[in-house]
């Protein structure tokens, strides 16, 4: 006898949906993650950081020192800290940044201090810095995780750049000559997220980040308390 039903066929397979997941009862690690993404100009990092922030829980962005003039529009502790650079070499120098750098000469760094308290609080930190940088996060704060975003290759990237229609043919030979020091490097991070694909490379992006805030050694909190249950 054959039954007959107006009913769809049911399914073990999860429903899909375009809609983002919600994170309102997220729990965060006991302890937040330092991460640290680096890549080349024109690799598509600065996307993937930003979508980032939009969608992983309990990321937050720290706010560079500087000792750069404002530019109009921008405000001190929210776009940047802006020091003057006797201030910031006496807060190189007393070990009150996790890194810095020069560039085009004038100072950049990540104060230490706001970055520890959100760790400790159980927020998460990622931060968006040179190669030079990272090492100097990874030999401050050996648990950092760091990823590397790589170009499909070369030609691409370079290709990116020119598109920009905003460089000169000298900066872009500088900045390509900048992505290969850097690409050579790429082996010294933990994870490597290639961006040939925008929506690809977001995804596995944010899967590192995920993955790496649930590990089980950054919530003994939770494990405890499921542990416990009944005893």
């Amino acid at each position: 006898m054959t039954v007959t039903s107006d009913k769809p066929p049911t399914s073990d397979k999860p429903p899909t949906s375009d809609k983002p997941p919600s994170f309102d009862r997220w729990e965060h690690p006991d302890h937040g993650v330092l991460f640290v993404v680096t890549g080349a100009s024109g690799s598509g990092k600065t996307t993937l950081v930003q979508g980032a922030f939009e969608r992983v829980p309990g990321l937050e962005f720290s706010v560079s020192a500087t000792t750069r003039p404002p530019r109009d529009g921008e405000t001190d502790g929210r776009d940047y800290h802006f020091m003057s650079p006797e201030a910031f070499s006496e807060a190189r120098d007393n070990g009150r940044l996790l890194e810095w750098a020069q560039v085009y000469g004038n100072n950049y760094g990540t104060p230490r201090g706001p970055v520890e308290e959100s760790l400790a609080a159980g927020r998460s930190i990622l931060l968006d810095i040179d190669l030079q940088g990272a090492r100097q996060v990874r030999e401050a704060y050996p648990d950092v995780v760091t990823i590397f975003v790589l170009p499909p290759d070369l030609g691409t990237l370079e290709a990116r750049l020119r598109s920009r229609s905003t460089d000169s043919d000298d900066v872009i030979a500088r900045r390509m000559d900048e992505a290969m020091l850097q690409i050579g490097h790429c082996g010294e991070f933990q994870y490597l997220v290639v961006n040939d694909d925008l929506p690809l490379a977001q995804r596995v992006f944010e899967s590192v980040l995920l993955a790496e805030l649930v590990r089980t050694d950054r919530r003994p909190g939770l494990v405890e308390r499921m542990t416990s249950t009944g005893r």
